[in-house]
């Protein structure tokens, strides 16, 4: 910008540049769950994640998947928005539940006998051993079960980057109880993924821009790897230069010696009370159920 005179001002080292800050694509909607008080939607979504960890039983987790996806509907997303994101989750876990159906590892420990329904054999041999594939009743609803746990937290972690407001995080965790330090490290951590992402997105364009071939196929896969190191080494020094300056910023505005102040306020509403009852609820009712020893384990 120019300064007196006409000179260009040179900026001052140490400036907290908050455009270097990326967010996740949010969006305001006037939603249910936008207009929920941040807090209420942690507070809710920490009772959640507990109360299904306590279960292994598919018909109960086939209710906090239920759960999970009116939370999703309700929250209006678009699919152009989150389509990646959704394309990434969804692979990892049908491709983690299929490992689990066809090695059953993880479910030896819930159950002790097995019912088999079918068995396959390789055509081939290796060292005189045939690889043979068993298929059992324990097995495929073991990898349902967890096909069903693990979607219903991913449903419901997908939702608070993409519907709380990036200039609420610190000030949310801050009301949460956590000191100023603590609040802002969380805030700064939310934006590091979608920072680090949109840095490697512009290294990627320049490299080309100057001739680079990342997607040459000589070399094999260390030769891959070697190829990427102008793209990892350049993104790696900028975020840590990054950190540097944002740590300088806040050092010399005396960051951490007082208690500070935020922009906004945030004020619990009627369904704001109404979801964390829901929450502490669903929490006690998980507790005691799984002490009684509901939820275990279940096949028909």
């Amino acid at each position: 910008m120019p300064g007196r005179g006409g000179l260009a001002q040179k900026p001052v080292p140490g400036f907290l540049h908050f455009s270097m800050l990326v967010t996740w694509k949010y969006k305001p909607r006037n939603t249910l769950i936008q207009r929920l008080d941040p807090r209420s939607r942690l507070i809710f979504y920490a009772c959640f994640l507990v109360s299904v960890f306590m279960f292994w039983d598919l018909r109960i987790l086939l209710f906090f998947l239920a759960v999970a996806l009116l939370a999703v509907l309700a929250a209006q997303l678009s699919w152009r928005d989150t389509r990646r994101t959704w394309l990434f989750i969804g692979a990892f876990i049908l491709i983690y539940a299929l490992l689990t159906l066809l090695t059953g590892r993880g479910g030896f420990e819930l159950y002790k006998t097995e019912r088999v329904i079918a068995t396959l054999r390789a055509p081939f041999t290796i060292f005189n051993w045939q690889p043979t594939l068993t298929i059992s009743i324990e097995q495929i609803f073991f990898a349902l079960s967890q096909f069903a746990r693990v979607f219903s937290i991913a449903s419901m972690t997908i939702l608070i980057p993409y519907t709380i407001d990036p200039a609420q995080y610190g000030i949310t965790f801050r009301r949460l109880g956590l000191p100023d330090k603590l609040a802002f490290a969380m805030d700064l951590t939310m934006r590091f993924v979608p920072s680090l992402g949109r840095d490697f997105a512009m290294t990627m364009d320049a490299q080309k821009a100057r001739g680079y071939e990342l997607e040459r196929r000589e070399g094999g896969l260390i030769g891959q790897v070697r190829r990427l190191a102008p793209l990892l080494v350049p993104v790696v020094i900028h975020s840590i230069v990054s950190g540097e300056e944002i740590t300088d910023a806040m050092d010399l505005r005396a960051f951490g010696t007082q208690p500070r102040t935020w922009l906004r306020e945030l004020v619990y509403q009627r369904r704001d009370y109404i979801l964390i009852i829901a929450g502490v609820l669903m929490l006690a009712t998980a507790i005691i159920g799984s002490t009684l020893g509901l939820g275990r384990f279940w096949a028909p």
